[in-house]
């Protein structure tokens, strides 16, 4: 990697599905894995003389998630045509919004270790998605090279919320964090299903490097449509790395947007990047400008949960920061919470909240009561199961309990020990992840009727001698 010398500068634009029932200006159904072209309509098709209609839902739902973005919720949002040849918009442009969006600067505050950094907010606006585009032949599933495309009207005009954020992160982590925190949010508000394996969630990653202590913007490039957290990172890093080869080798670097190729780990130019003079913005004339009514805005404002930087502050003073951070990230902070309300140690609840699928709310205290017995692997898997489904009662499980007498386990910690001693000597050489293994072989050869933290102990004592 370049040395410290070198400063990174990443900004994203997220773009979020929203979880409307009809598309964002017609009354076509949204689908996923729908048949090809079979929600469609003269609207979304773009016939002459059919009129787009603003889908209410979608605007309220911009609305809340600029709140919980701490946004200026406009009192005056206007939609634009944004001029620029879409192949897969019939139209021939894109209906979005440009000077007055619906929700404009805003902060969104990233948990670190040494404290929260504040990730401004731009701007967050409601928009139309393209259709999908199928790039057949070629060896990279990509138009260029592609012997030719289908496209999939289905999801043209599906209600698209655009998330820009300030250049304000300065590692390919804390933009991965940023990101993940911002989709749990998402999810949480239930706005989107931000699910990127299906192309709910997409982000565009602004990438451009400058010396260290220099002010000012260098040039940027410009990562188009990814759709994996790994992959992000992977393609920040690798940008890092091209960008300042190409300075300090007196190389000029241009605007322009790039595709990443995992399989080199190297960003490959698709086009020079446009600005938005290039889009040819102006007001849409077929749609009347937005005004959200105040009682509106409150009444949503109202609906907003605590942010993830609050839980994470809370829940880091028991648990640790990565801990709670992770807690918080994958959403599992609401079942260790319901855990720990019924007297489960927080350690503990956290980690059965981590491990273990949702429950139903009135379940946690029988769930809690059972989890204390330390009931077999058996019982414990088969009162979770239960407990999504419908009430349980702890009294069904607590007579399993874990087998923990260390009489009874030592024959089969001894039989496990001589059968790996390639993982015995690997342990006792320092790596103490193998342990692990171990346990769970024990479990296996007692049918998880064994108590786990017993078998943990109990292994590390016979190892030791």
């Amino acid at each position: 990697m370049p040395g410290s010398e070198w400063q990174l500068v990443v900004g994203l634009e997220v773009h979020a599905h929203l979880k409307t029932r009809t598309k964002m200006f017609c009354r076509c159904a949204l689908e996923y894995g729908a048949a090809e072209n079979t929600h469609t309509c003269p609207v979304c098709l773009a016939h002459p003389g059919a009129l787009p209609v603003p889908n209410g839902r979608a605007i309220e739902m911009t609305i809340l998630l600029g709140l919980a973005l701490d946004c200026e919720i406009a009192e005056r949002a206007v939609f634009a045509r944004k001029n620029y040849f879409y192949p897969d918009l019939p139209k021939g442009y894109q209906i979005s919004q440009y000077e007055a969006p619906l929700c404009g600067r805003g902060r969104f505050l990233l948990p670190t270790e040494d404290g929260e950094r504040e990730i401004g907010i731009v701007r967050a606006h409601l928009e139309e998605d393209a259709a999908k585009t199928v790039h057949a032949g070629g060896a990279t599933g990509r138009s260029v090279g592609a012997d030719y495309s289908l496209v999939d009207f289905n999801r043209g005009g599906t209600p698209l919320l655009e998330i820009v954020s300030a250049p304000d992160l300065r590692s390919a982590e804390e933009a991965v964090s940023f990101l993940r925190l911002l989709r749990q949010t998402i999810v949480e508000l239930g706005v989107s299903d931000a699910d990127m394996e299906k192309g709910t969630l997409r982000a565009d990653v602004n990438v451009s490097v400058r010396r260290a202590g220099e002010e000012g913007l260098r040039p940027r490039w410009e990562i188009k449509n990814m759709n994996s957290f790994r992959f992000i990172g992977r393609a920040i890093e690798a940008a890092f790395r091209q960008q300042v080869e190409a300075h300090e080798a007196g190389e000029d670097v241009e605007q322009s947007t790039y595709d990443y190729e995992p399989d080199t780990d190297r960003l490959a130019v698709h086009r020079s990047k446009e600005e938005a003079d290039d889009y040819r913005y102006f007001p849409e004339p077929d749609l009347v400008p937005v005004e959200p009514p105040a009682e509106l805005v409150e009444q949503l404002r109202r609906d907003v949960p605590a942010p993830p930087a609050e839980r994470i502050r809370r829940l880091a003073a028991e648990l640790g920061f990565a801990p709670a951070a992770e807690l918080v990230t994958t959403g599992n902070d609401g079942k260790a919470d319901l855990l720990a309300r019924e007297g489960l140690d927080p350690k503990t609840a956290a980690a059965i909240a981590m491990n273990r699928g949702d429950f139903l709310p009135e379940n946690a205290g029988a769930l809690a009561r059972i989890v204390e017995a330390n009931v077999t692997r058996e019982a414990l898997d088969e009162a979770f199961a239960s407990a999504a489904k419908g009430p349980i009662a702890a009294e069904d499980y607590l007579s399993r309990v874990a087998v923990a007498d260390a009489d009874a386990l030592a024959p089969v910690i001894d039989s496990v020990i001589a059968a790996h001693p390639e993982q015995v000597e690997t342990y006792r050489g320092g790596k103490e992840g193998v342990l692990g293994f171990l346990v769970g072989q024990v479990m296996r050869e007692t049918q998880g009727k064994a108590d786990p933290k017993a078998v943990n102990q109990l292994l590390r004592e016979k190892l030791r001698g």
